[in-house]
């Protein structure tokens, strides 16, 4: 089972159909359009064995050409009704598909992004990106053909029994062993298909997450000497799917293979029945043919019906994966009537003993009772140890997570009482390594503010003293900076991301070991940009190098999930301690 699956709850065997109805209901026109072409087209299909009858019976038999010619005409025009209505049927169905296809795929696209990052911690990307395309494109086969397949089907075999019936009800009789014996197969192997189909999508989802993580690190893979290894895992992988999938295939095949064979063994002792009658003069040449094709239809019909059969059951564990993430619900989320911001925003920050622990691990708290107050305009930094808790009071504070216990306010605000999106348009975040995007300087930039102008975006660049290196870039503003930033270096990468905190104008900035991996150079410009940057803003700095906090109002000392110490450099070293402990080691001479 897959993580994301692992947190959902259990999805009935119909539910995630039933997920699918209210998209398909949005697009009432096309659906109606399919149903009428659908209804002409089988209409159509059974009538071609009435025109046919008419054909032997009353052109081959009188023996001149004015009656063959009048008897075909009725045959010309079915088959071209049949041949328009066909037309048009594949044409509304499959658009149908298209545009179910694509409003789930937005839903669910909004759906994931509007999940808190608990959900995204425990469940990895490249299975959502699978679900988000192979389980959807299963859905378009659904909604496109199996489903028109399916009614059309059902359509034709309870069509053609009546006229088969009506055509020599003794002989239908006989035919009508054949339905039972097709059906009995279908609903014996459904329940084993059912669950190798879903199997088969986790294999896949599998498979496109393991290539999602490498793809992903590949300069680690490369460094590493570890593309044999990858394509190892990532060949296992497909292995996996692969045999799942032949698993499903082959009782796919069975079911249909068992089922037609029933279906057209009866046609044929029917067939051979009805050949007694008409030597023996029961029945015309011409009544037969009409039987046996209306048989044709109605056991063609059954035989679509149970690939269709194994072809819903497949779509359904699609349909019952993208359902569970439909049911997934965010632990963050707006009040119902959020509060307001005082205007204009200090950024006055409060942590009120608070503590937290995350989903994934209750049972160790990050914070515990943890308290500080930042004034509006003051720049704290928090140091301590790997695990002490820095990142966490960031995450609680974007409200990525709420805490266990406690009480964070902004401005005299509880944040909880905030809609999400409000507070964070009051935040600007730089982080360690900055997330870029496959898109052009100017886009990466804009993304802090998505109205701002060429020369809003020109002065955001200066500010993060980003200038001289944007212009030197083949387009300059217009260059694309490839996959994560990789065509610029890390400083580069840092000052776009300064500069995009610089649009954002926001009264809160947090600065997440923003120069740490940089060089002494890039350091030192990137430095220079953040100090402008900070300046009138409430600054929560996060650093392991205590070089790079020397110059905060505050200095912060975290351990275990608590303030320790707190005050000027001069003073925490005056005091002993950790902080002492950790200067003498980056300090040494």
């Amino acid at each position: 089972m897959t993580d994301a699956a692992r947190g959902a709850p259990p999805v009935s065997r119909l539910a995630g159909l039933r997920t699918l109805w209210p998209f398909v209901q949005r697009h009432r026109g096309l659906f109606a359009s399919w149903l009428v072409a659908l209804g002409v087209s089988s209409t159509a299909t059974l009538a071609l064995p009435l025109a046919f009858r008419r054909v032997i019976d009353h052109g081959f038999a009188s023996g001149t050409t004015d009656a063959i010619d009048s008897a075909f005409l009725p045959l010309l025009g079915v088959a071209l009704l049949l041949a328009v209505a066909t037309a048009a049927r594949f044409f509304f169905v499959s658009l149908l598909g298209e545009r179910v296809v694509a409003d789930l795929r937005d839903r669910l696209y909004a759906h994931l992004l509007g999940l808190d990052a608990a959900f995204h911690d425990r469940t990895r990307s490249g299975e959502l990106v699978s679900r988000l395309s192979a389980d959807t494109e299963l859905l378009r086969g659904l909604v496109a053909s199996t489903m028109s397949v399916a009614l059309r089907s059902a359509v034709t075999v309870v069509g053609g029994v009546v006229m088969l019936f009506a055509t020599s009800p003794r002989l239908a009789s006989y035919a009508l062993v054949g339905i039972p014996l097709a059906v009995a197969p279908i609903v014996i192997g459904a329940r084993r298909l059912r669950k190798i189909a879903r199997a088969s999508q986790d294999r896949i989802a599998d498979a496109n997450a393991v290539a999602a993580e490498t793809l992903g690190a590949v300069s680690t893979v490369r460094a590493h000497a570890r593309e044999p290894y990858e394509r190892g895992r990532f060949g296992e992988a497909l292995a996996s799917a692969v045999a799942t999938a032949r698993k499903r295939i082959g009782a796919q095949a069975i079911v249909t293979a068992v089922a037609i064979s029933l279906v057209f063994g009866a046609i044929t002792l029917v067939l051979w029945l009805g050949a007694h009658d008409v030597v023996a003069g029961r029945m015309s040449g011409g009544t037969l043919a009409q039987f046996v094709l209306y048989a044709l239809v109605g056991g063609g019909s059954v035989g679509a019906l149970a690939e269709v059969w194994n072809e819903l059951q497949r779509a359904t564990g699609g349909m019952g994966r993208i359902a569970e993430l439909l049911e997934e619900s965010p632990r963050v989320t707006a009040p119902a009537t959020p509060r307001a911001l005082p205007r204009p925003v200090q950024g006055a920050i409060e942590f009120d003993h608070v503590s937290f622990a995350y989903p994934a691990e209750p049972e160790r708290p990050v914070l515990r009772d943890f308290s500080l107050v930042v004034r509006p305009g003051e720049t704290v930094a928090l140091v301590g140890p790997s695990g002490a808790g820095k990142s966490t009071v960031f995450s609680l504070l974007l409200r990525f997570h709420d805490p266990s216990s406690g009480t964070i306010r902004l401005d005299d605000v509880p944040i909880d009482q905030l809609d999400p999106a409000a507070l964070r348009s009051e935040i600007a975040l730089v982080a360690q390594h900055p997330t870029l995007f496959a898109a052009s300087v100017r886009e990466n930039v804009r993304y802090g503010r998505l109205d701002a102008d060429d020369t809003a975006i020109d002065e955001a660049i200066r500010a993060a003293h980003a200038t001289d290196f944007v212009q030197a870039l083949p387009q300059g503003l217009d260059t694309t900076v490839g996959e994560r930033g990789a065509r610029l270096s890390g400083g580069q990468q840092q000052r776009i991301a300064i500069a995009r905190a610089v649009l954002r104008d926001a009264p809160v900035l947090l600065l997440d070991e923003a120069t740490s991996a940089l060089d002494a150079q890039s350091e030192a410009a990137v430095q220079q940009a953040l100090d402008e940057l900070m300046d009138g803003r409430t600054t929560l700095v996060v650093a392991h190098r205590l070089a790079t906090v020397l110059k905060a109002d505050r200095i912060v000392v975290m351990d275990a999930g608590r303030i320790v110490a707190e005050g000027s450099h001069a003073e925490l070293m005056a005091q002993g301690g950790l902080y002492a402990e950790l200067a003498r080691l980056q300090f040494i001479d």
